[in-house]
């Protein structure tokens, strides 16, 4: 039988990036941008919450993700009863040394996929706050640092089903980005119906980044130059939402850093040192939406509202 010729492997990490997109597009059809979008937000060490109908796929690519780029990786299957020691471990009474011993939670890995999170109730939604902010967690007044890398990619359902809470206001602003997959186009779809099982696919892949290539690219990202005009231009992004009316609240500083990070990562996926406008208005949905709410509505927008109402109101400096 003969087999295909084995790829080349990309020389730089920056070049492995875009294998590592190839490989996760062809387990993800259809998806490319969403994908992009996702591995700009691991490069700027931002968190990924992926929204949309159960099915589509959020789960594979927490799992792909973290294969392709060779991190341990655990799930937390969110639900109601769940507890937050369930997500960041317990201190148990050990008889033969007579003290307690920690037993660490699935929150100790480098990627933690939380799923559905939005099925349980804002007390276990608020044990991943201080990991995903300060990257440690605190118990009985130890304070534990989280491997590096350390990213959380959580999932959930639209808010309309059923045994849903909505996640707070300072929980969705821990996520760098929100993205949704949708479903796919029709041709793709049918290659879906008609190829391997996705499970297959994924535990077929084989890392094409490791973790300290990882954090190497993690540092470029920081050198990444934004003059002072692209500075100046998401001010005016944040300033808009917060002066326009058209929003109940604006922007907070917080989001204006991790939309810098963000365009810094994208324009760093593009082979470029530099920012222009356009990395930043490729990254504004995703790092927004969620963080609005439209004024007198009481919910957060959607990534096509933004561009609507943000992008077409304010000009390139």
């Amino acid at each position: 039988m003969n087999r295909p010729e084995p790829r080349p492997v990309p020389a730089s990490p920056v070049d492995r990036c875009g294998a590592v997109l190839e490989a996760a597009a062809a387990v993800i059809l259809g998806k490319e941008h969403e994908l992009r979008l996702a591995l700009t937000c691991l490069l700027a060490r931002g968190h990924l919450l992926i929204e949309d109908l159960p099915g589509v796929g959020k789960t594979t690519l927490a799992h792909l993700l973290a294969r392709l780029l060779g991190l341990e990786y655990a799930r937390i299957q969110f639900t109601s009863d769940l507890l937050p020691a369930d997500v960041i471990g317990v201190a148990v009474y050990d008889r033969a040394s007579e003290s307690f011993r920690f037993h660490p939670g699935p929150v100790f890995s480098q990627l933690v996929l939380a799923d559905e999170i939005n099925r349980a109730t804002p007390k276990a939604q608020s044990a991943l706050l201080e990991a995903m902010e300060e990257r440690q967690v605190t118990v009985e007044g130890e304070t534990r640092t989280l491997p590096e890398p350390f990213f959380v990619i959580a999932t959930q359902n639209p808010l309309h089903q059923i045994g849903t809470f909505p996640l707070p206001e300072s929980q969705l602003d821990r996520f760098l980005m929100r993205i949704e997959l949708g479903y796919p186009a029709a041709h793709q779809e049918k290659r879906l119906l008609a190829g391997e099982d996705r499970r297959a696919l994924v535990a077929r892949q084989t890392p094409v980044l490791a973790p300290a290539e990882l954090a190497a690219l993690q540092e470029l990202v920081v050198a990444v130059h934004a003059a002072p005009a692209v500075i100046d231009y998401v001010h005016d992004l944040l300033a808009f939402t917060r002066a326009s009316g058209r929003f109940a609240y604006g922007l907070s500083p917080r989001a204006g850093l991790g939309l810098v990070r963000a365009a810094k990562a994208w324009a760093l996926l593009g082979g470029r040192d530099y920012v222009l406008p356009e990395d930043v208005q490729a990254v504004l949905p995703a790092c927004c939406a969620h963080r609005l709410v439209g004024s007198g509505e009481g919910a957060v927008l959607d990534a096509s509202r933004v561009d609507a109402e943000i992008l077409a109101h304010v000009p390139i400096p």
